[in-house]
């Protein structure tokens, strides 16, 4: 989770809408405050927060290095595999999100991963 948090830039987050009443714009919003850049993955490709948005994982021109998934825990498992496939740094599953066999297969596959928190939570855990 360190990783994540401190060494990890790029931050793809599917589901990102340009929603202000949603938690993943909430949630892109402090990334972006904590000096991150934020990537959104969502169908439509839209523009959230000044930064260009991507239809799927594999339309990012550039490295990611956590993708950041506000999904359903029945859909999150297949962001977890394009994260791998992609050479993602790391999978964060949002709070609430949850898939065992995706933990296990994204783990090993080598990449770093969290499930059922969020990293504005972890950051205030830090102080």
């Amino acid at each position: 989770m360190s990783l994540m948090l401190d060494d990890c830039e790029t931050w793809a987050v599917v589901g990102l809408s340009g929603d202000p009443g949603k938690t993943a714009y909430e949630i892109a919003q402090l990334l972006q405050s904590r000096g991150k850049r934020i990537v959104p993955i969502h169908p439509s490709a839209p523009t959230v927060l000044g930064e260009q948005g991507y239809a799927t994982l594999a339309d990012v021109p550039f490295p990611v290095d956590v993708v950041d998934v506000f999904r359903r825990s029945e859909s999150a498992g297949e962001f977890a595999d394009q994260a791998v496939a992609i050479g993602a740094r790391g999978v964060w599953f949002q709070l609430g999100v949850v898939d065992e066999d995706a933990f296990s297969r994204t783990t090993e596959a080598g990449l770093a991963m969290v499930m059922d928190t969020c990293p504005a939570i972890e950051w205030r855990r830090r102080g």
